[in-house]
């Protein structure tokens, strides 16, 4: 019997809340997992899991086993990076969660790149707009923008990206544009509502170096953000994009960005709007380990040196 694997299976049961989701984490068959827990459970002669169709739970014996063998996967892993890092090579898996427009507009880009430099490793890319749960999704590094941050993680700042408030040619015909911040309260305004904690991301403004809100009335509202930028294609209103979804669609034509900011060079250089922040973020200082560090600095040394000057 492979013991560390039945192990793993057995760990990242109880981790995913389920066989299947742990077999899920392993990247094998629910059945297979199921039958590691199983060898495990006959090798130790002993019921670690009680299980039904719609829930799983330790046992007496199972708890007392799994805060025995709960960082052994992990330490496993961990242990093949250090000697990893030891040659040099950053090699293995390499899984990324990331915010959806984030990973679809820049790390898909960079990616690419990245993988050039160091064809030993393999990428998994995970875009999403929920909270991500680092040890149980099995995560290496998660990129979030600032609102998105939570607590018990280890987050170091890596971009700060210029938004901008965008409108289609149609819909300045057909109802003005706004000249400041004030007068949005007498416009269709597109809003993205945070699926992390249901709120909508605020729309902020810096003038004399204080922030403020512009009172709006949302009419239209979304958890994506690329339907908000395709609405506001369509002539639906007024919406706020980063840098990276807007600045083509403005060269394009298809929007015009308000409040009389600048474009030059595929960047914002001149603007009043309430950037957004973007962090790596790490489950604890270990995790930090070469494969992680080298994929951070290549992202800092791909993306335009504007976002790293705001």
């Amino acid at each position: 019997m492979d013991t560390l694997r039945s192990i793993e299976s057995f760990v990242k049961a109880i981790e995913g809340g389920s066989i299947a989701a742990g077999a899920r984490m392993q990247g094998i068959t629910p059945a297979a997992a199921s039958q590691n827990i199983q060898r495990l459970e006959a090798s130790l002669n002993a019921r670690l899991l009680t299980r039904t169709t719609r829930s799983l739970a330790l046992t007496e014996a199972g708890e007392i086993y799994y805060a025995k063998v709960r960082h052994v996967a992990s330490d496993i892993e961990n242990a093949k990076s250090l000697v990893t890092e030891f040659h040099g090579e950053p090699q293995g898996k390499l899984r990324i969660a990331s915010s959806a427009a984030f990973g679809r507009h820049v790390l898909s880009s960079i990616i690419p790149s990245f993988t050039a430099l160091y064809p030993k490793l393999f990428i998994e890319l995970i875009l999403t707009d929920q909270n991500i749960d680092h040890v149980k999704e099995d995560i290496d590094i998660s990129i979030r923008f600032k609102q998105q941050l939570e607590l018990g993680l280890v987050a170091r700042k890596i971009a700060t990206v210029p938004v901008l408030f965008c409108a289609s040619p149609t819909y300045i015909a057909r109802k003005g544009q706004p000249q400041t911040p004030e007068d949005l309260q007498l416009h269709d305004c597109l809003m993205f509502r945070m699926p992390t904690n249901g709120r909508l991301l605020s729309w902020g403004f810096l003038r004399d170096e204080l922030r403020f809100e512009a009172d709006i009335k949302p009419s239209i509202i979304s958890n994506d953000i690329n339907s908000l930028a395709e609405l506001a294609i369509a002539g639906a209103g007024i919406t706020r994009l980063s840098a990276f979804i807007a600045n083509p669609l403005i060269k394009d034509g298809k929007l015009v960005a308000l409040f009389e900011q600048e474009i030059a060079n595929d960047a914002t250089v001149r603007s009043d709007n309430e950037p957004l922040e973007f962090y790596a973020c790490f489950r604890d200082h270990h995790a930090m380990t070469l494969k992680v560090k080298a994929f951070v600095s290549h992202i800092m040394t791909s993306i335009p040196h504007t976002w790293e000057s705001i």
